[in-house]
């Protein structure tokens, strides 16, 4: 007769808080990561104001130019005023430090998925003619994966802080909208791209067995192979014939 197959279900939900002196040294690196991502930012907008923002009419995003595809790198990194970087460091600032506390490695391929995904959106779908830049698109992809990392992970504590992320920030909804001026193809590409690397960056514990194996002499056990326990008396008897040569 066949071995009966185990059934699993899914690990269950925990707080998520971890090892504390684990969480606290990868919030460190993620304060040093978004701490030096806007000390870029802020150094090519100073290059690029210089240069009257000839930067970003170099290397914006140019829908579906295809000459253009690669600026899909580089856009995230330049803004069209002061303005504009002013409104992202903030966002970005919080919401790349939430999605990086927890793992800067796993962190570094969110933001290539988010960029990527933005990037496409923007290069796709946007009006003819434009030319398309900034780091928004980054901060809905941050905004997508905080809220729903919680639910993929089944961290509670990290569920509580997507929904006041949400909460907090519910106005950044509008500009998903279609709005003149505004590049809202890049906002739901990196959106979409957030939730989407909550699902593909997850944690994946192993599953908990449904039930004891079963014991010999049921009838899940027949046809497997079993050790019987050994008595330690006996192995100890054993040993002593063994050196007598018995």
């Amino acid at each position: 007769m066949a071995d009966r197959e185990r059934r699993t279900r899914r690990p269950g939900w925990n707080l998520g808080a971890g090892d504390p002196a684990t969480v606290v040294a990868e919030a460190r690196k993620a304060l040093f990561v978004m701490v030096g991502f806007l000390a870029i930012l802020w150094i090519v907008q100073i290059a690029n104001w210089a240069d009257h923002y000839q930067l970003t009419s170099s290397y914006g995003i140019q829908p579906r130019d295809i000459g253009s595809l690669p600026d899909i790198l580089t856009a995230p990194f330049l803004h069209v005023s002061w303005a504009h970087i002013e409104g992202n460091s903030g966002p970005l600032f919080i919401f790349g430090f939430l999605a990086a506390y927890r793992g800067v490695t796993k962190f570094y391929g969110v933001t290539a998925l988010v960029i990527l995904t933005s990037g496409l959106g923007a290069w796709l779908t946007g009006s003819t003619g434009s030319v398309s830049a900034g780091a928004s698109g980054v901060v809905f992809g941050y905004f997508g994966y905080i809220m729903v990392r919680g639910f993929f992970d089944r961290h509670a504590i990290d569920m509580l802080v997507g929904a006041v992320m949400a909460l907090c920030f519910a106005y950044q909804f509008s500009v998903l909208l279609p709005q003149q001026g505004i590049s809202w193809q890049a906002h739901i590409g990196g959106l979409v791209g957030g939730v989407l690397a909550g699902w593909v960056f997850r944690d994946r514990r192993p599953a908990a067995a449904a039930g004891p194996p079963a014991l010999p002499g049921t009838p899940g056990a027949l046809g497997r192979k079993t050790a019987s326990p050994v008595d330690p008396s006996r192995a100890d008897l054993h040993k002593q014939l063994d050196d007598l040569g018995l």
